[in-house]
Order: structure tokens, then sequence, then C-alpha cells
């Protein structure tokens, strides 16, 4: 329970320890045929080219978690996590999916994982421990924030469902909001299960009762999850749009995953685990208006079975929680419930501010063409220097969806390309077509013609300000 057992730092060779886990098969790059994943959960595109330049040996901190070290880090520590999970191959010898299985299972793969999943945690959530802020006043400060956080969350939801429901495309906003949550829901169950194998005894009598509670509702729900991705006409096996996933999407479930792992942190788990409850409470109606408007009803009966918590509920189930950590750990065991509950909540911001701006950029296309074009003449006309990247790429030659940590164009010079950041949006460009794209926005395109020469200007935030 002592903070020491925190990760403190990354152990000798980090890089050369993560490429050696993603020199594994199922992480190598996505050919054209893979932009979905519906019959093969063992299959995770991570772009294992681009971990020649990243450094996971320096720990991120808050301005620089929507990278793409992060995104790539996030996919790799959630395969970590699933190592020893249960997935099923979509047929037998001699399809696809079984070679990669054979891969994920390997005792050399699972042994890799362990190494890399220190130094992906370090690099990933080091930067939670430097916002920590002790909280005083034992069990009944903690409980009293919780109960605060809870009121404050239940005026304002959340940013990216406000976006979603002003956006013009609301079925594609929905589609793409209803793919991040496959990054979450199935983990966070997951991780409710692992959490829940453990000899409490004596020293948490009401744990393992409650966790039990809260998979037992989850699996009740489970046919309103699927029907709510058939409604869509999206499928419901693990992890089928992974290239769509927001690192930040990932990013929750991952380090609830890595605190129930780490069982010197139960009390940080356990804190985590209250906020994903109170998170899926105070966004379940807003959710459910968003698909239902979507997707008919199909996409409301999810979430009104979300267990809705109260003042006095959450009290009641925070009080619980730490009336046991208190009294075999002291004043510790408050403290890290609160470290927990603040690094989920944290998280939980960061995803939602990083949807809700990724959803308003995909709603916004025509926008940033007409930018992207006043940028490249704004170039050509001043005579600017600016860092340029050129690709010259062959027939469905594909790239891994990912993000740029700069603000790039995309200039086709000869040939043709799709170009794509949501579920079933295939868009064309053309000679002469350009588009602006964000600094870690994520997406990803193919080559539709024989070759296409393309170009990527780098352009700083001084020259995005005069357009």
């Amino acid at each position: 329970m002592s903070p020491v057992s925190r990760i403190k730092s990354a152990p000798d060779d980090p890089n050369g320890i993560v490429r050696r886990y993603a020199a594994n098969s199922p992480f190598r790059s996505a050919t054209a045929e893979e932009l979905v994943n519906e019959d093969n959960p063992f299959r995770r595109p991570v772009r294992p080219h681009d971990l020649g330049f990243l450094d996971y040996g320096t720990p991120l901190t808050a301005d620089r978690v929507l990278r793409l070290s992060a995104l790539l880090g996030h996919r790799m520590l959630r395969t970590v996590h699933d190592a020893d999970l249960l997935f099923v191959p979509a047929g037998g010898a001699g399809h696809p999916s079984a070679d990669d299985a054979e891969a994920f299972r390997s005792v050399e793969n699972r042994v890799l994982a362990l190494q890399a999943g220190q130094v992906l945690e370090h690099h990933l959530f080091h930067w939670l421990g430097e916002q920590h802020t002790p909280v005083e006043g034992g069990t009944d400060a903690v409980v009293r924030h919780v109960q605060g956080v809870l009121e404050e969350r239940r005026a304002h939801p959340g940013k990216a469902l406000d976006v979603a429901g002003s956006t013009r495309h609301r079925a594609d906003a929905a589609t793409y909001l209803l793919a991040q949550l496959t990054a979450a829901r199935p983990a966070v169950q997951s991780a409710v299960g692992r959490g829940l194998l453990g000899d409490y005894g004596t020293a948490h009598p009401a744990l393992r009762e409650l966790l039990l509670d809260d998979l037992r509702e989850r699996a009740a729900r489970l046919p309103h999850y699927e029907a709510l991705l058939g409604g869509a006409e999206l499928s419901a096996e693990p992890y089928a749009y992974w290239q769509f996933l927001l690192g930040s999407s990932l990013a929750g479930a991952n380090h609830l995953h890595s605190v129930a792992r780490d069982h010197a942190r139960l009390g940080e788990f356990l804190g985590a685990w209250v906020h994903h409850r109170l998170d899926e409470s105070v966004t379940a109606a807003a959710y459910g208006e968003v698909f239902r408007e979507a997707f008919g009803e199909d996409g409301a009966a999810y979430f009104t079975g979300v267990p809705q918590l109260t003042g006095e509920g959450i009290a009641e189930l925070t009080g619980a929680l730490l009336g046991p950590l208190v009294e075999r750990f002291g004043a510790e065991g408050a403290l890290s419930f609160h470290r927990g509950f603040e690094d989920a909540r944290r998280l939980a911001a960061v995803s939602d501010g990083d949807l809700a701006v990724q959803l308003d950029w995909a709603d916004r296309l025509d926008e940033y063409k007409d930018k992207a074009e006043k940028l490249d003449a704004l170039i050509a006309a001043n005579n600017i220097e600016v860092d340029l990247e050129t690709f010259v790429e062959s027939h469905e030659e594909t790239s891994t969806t990912h993000v740029h940590d700069d603000h790039r164009l995309v200039v086709v010079e000869v040939g043709q390309m799709h170009f794509w950041n949501n579920v079933g949006q295939m868009i064309p460009m053309n000679e002469g077509d350009k588009l602006l794209i964000p600094a870690e926005r994520l997406h990803g395109s193919m080559v539709r013609s024989g070759t296409c020469t393309y170009h990527q200007p780098v352009i700083s935030e001084e020259l995005l300000g005069q357009v």
C-alpha cells in the first residue's frame, strides 16, 4: 500500500525492451485489408518502425500525453494486460488468427510483456504522480471529495458528448463515439474481474461481494451492449476497430488494469474503480440520447441499465471500501484510494478533451481543406522555409493509423489515396488535394493508384495562426 511500490524508474535499455516486445508478429503494421478487424482479436497493429525514433525511457509530461509515443504505448500496454486474458481465435489451423494467437500466447511474448509493461507504465503514467496532492482529513475528506466530483460531473458530463450532440454529421460522430467505448467498457469489466480474484478474507470482508455485484451487473448488460453495436452496424468482436481507438480512450482502462495487477496498489485500484463507476453513471443519459438519435432505441437500453449513483450512495460505497483499508493501513489507506481516484479522474478528463477535439476536426474537414489551401499558398507566395517530408508509395500501401506531434499538411502531387479518420469513412484525395492535419489527430491512409507521391510540410503555430 506504500507509495514506494509505485514504479520509480525505467529499467536499463527501455527502448530495446519495447522494440523486442513490438517485434512480435501481431504488432506488425496494418495492410489494406485490415482497416477493420472483425475476426482476429490477437491482431494489434502498432507501427513498429516508429519505435526506432521514439523514446520510452523518458516519462511523458502532462502536456505531451497525446503524442505518438503515448498512442503506440497505450496500444502495446493494452496488449500487455490482455496477455493472460481469454480471447478466442476465429478459426482453426490455417486461419490467419491461428498464427497470431500462437504468437500472442507464447511464453516468450508473456515474458517480454512483463518487461515492456514496466517501461510503458513508467512512460505513460509517471506524470500522474507529479500532480498528486495529498488529501487532509482522512476518510471523511475523501468521501466529501468523491461526492463533490459526482456533483460537478452531473452538471457537466463531458465535452465530447456536447460536441457529438452538436455536429453536422451526427451519425458519424455517434459511430466514432461508440468505437471509443469498445476501448473501455469490455476492458473495465476484465479489470474488475482481475481485481475480484484474491483471498481478501478478514482484510476486506466486503470487497469480494462489491466487485462481484459490479461484475454481475456488467455481464447482465452485455446483450444490450451487443445490440447497441448491432444497431450501429458495428461488430462486437474484441478490438474490431483497433485502428480508430484514440490512445486516450485506451488509457483509462489501461490504468485500471495496471493498479489491479499490482496488488501493492489495492487502494489505488479501488479508487480508480469508484471513479469508473461514477463516470459511467453521470454520462449514461447523455450517451443514451446521442445513440438513440443516431441508431434508434437499440442505442439506449445499454445505458438505461447503468447503475445510478446518488451522493448518499457513493458516500456509502466509498466508506465501505475505505473502512477496512484505513483500519489495516492507517492514513495511507485513504491516501492510496485518493491517488487512484484522482489519477482515473485526470485520465478521464484527458480522454474527454481529446475525443471532443477529434470529433470536431472530423466534422469540419472541409474547413481544414480550405485552411490547407491557404497555408500552401502562403508558404509559396512568401517563399517560407518549412520542414518537409515526401513519400512515394505503391498501390494499397497502407499507413496504420497514427498521430503527428506537430501540425502537418498533406499535399498530393501525383496519384490518388484514401484518407480516413472514422469507421467506414474513405475520403478520396486526388492530385492537387490538400488537407491540414492538426497535431495529435488520429488518421491513416492507403494508396489507390499505381503509385502516389505526397508531401507533408510541417506547420508551426505561428504559421497556423495566419490563416
